[in-house]
């Protein structure tokens, strides 16, 4: 019988069948394949035995967190403890756009911004509005509700933004425990023990501890270029343009950042990450 697994605990596998959850163990030889089953995985189950005998094809797949088979990321960020990042956040869109995850970006913490970053912030979302993500605040939660019907959605963001207690906020009756944030370190304690996938709104979502390092070292630097969507619409005079090291009379692409059409900090953030790969 086909099922997907919504939980892992140890060596038990919690699979949903049929809307019935199964607790199952893998196969021996999954390990000698150097198989390893992950929580949004689609299998073939022996409901007399109660072993997963097969892992079906992914639709993609993420290290950190362990998971797969996913449609959209809510990436959780906050403006305030720890500080808004346009590096993390092009971090995390930049691993969605790889991984064929749509970004949907959710801003926290508001209440607790002055003035003056609410307002540096709102120009830089006009922006992500603008090249075509959705971007919201926690507070719209009827509106946060909708995006999830019929897809699976995997919460991500840095440490103590308040992926928890968005989530309590959506339904109290999940009552995720929240944590404190480390004022010396300016980020949060990890809250979350495991990897789970949650039936909620007519889809499901994905809690997953949080995270700040992002390994981008397999991926090469076309793929990083190419996951920069705004940056397609400008033809440059070369095809191979990197935007980074030709002349700006050359790179439509530069050209735009000068002239404000590219937001500057993605264009940095977007230069940071190609210069590591070197």
């Amino acid at each position: 019988m086909k099922g997907q697994i919504v939980k892992i605990l140890s060596n038990l596998y919690f699979v949903n069948c049929n809307n019935q959850i199964i607790e199952c163990h893998s196969r021996g030889n999954f390990r000698n394949k150097k198989i390893t089953p992950v929580v949004g995985d689609y299998c073939i189950v022996d409901i007399e035995s109660k072993y997963i005998m097969e892992i079906l094809p992914r639709k993609n797949f993420l290290i950190r967190p362990l998971v797969a088979n996913i449609d959209q990321g809510l990436i959780v960020t906050s403006l305030k403890t720890p500080d808004f990042s346009t590096n993390l956040l092009d971090k995390l869109i930049l691993i969605m756009e790889l991984n064929n995850i749509k970004p949907i970006i959710c801003i926290t913490k508001e209440d607790i911004a002055s003035d003056n970053i609410k307002e540096n912030v709102k120009d830089t979302l006009d922006y992500y509005r603008k090249i075509g993500y959705e971007v919201f605040y926690n507070y719209e939660i009827k509106e946060i509700k909708k995006i999830f019907k019929d897809k699976i959605t995997v919460f991500t963001g840095q440490t103590g933004a308040g992926k928890s207690s968005l989530f309590n906020r959506l339904d109290p009756n999940l009552n995720f425990e929240t944590g404190e944030v480390s004022i010396a370190l300016g980020r949060g304690k990890h809250t979350t023990r495991f990897v789970e996938l949650i039936n909620l709104f007519d889809g499901k979502l994905v809690d997953t501890p949080g995270f700040s390092s992002i390994d981008l070292s397999i991926y090469s630097k076309e793929q990083i270029k190419q996951s920069f969507i705004e940056f397609k619409k400008y033809k440059c005079k070369y095809n191979d343009c990197m935007h980074i090291n030709e002349s700006i009379d050359d790179c439509e692409v530069k050209k735009a950042v000068e002239t404000k059409k590219i937001l500057e900090s993605r264009y940095q953030n977007y230069v940071n990450f190609i210069l590591k790969k070197e």
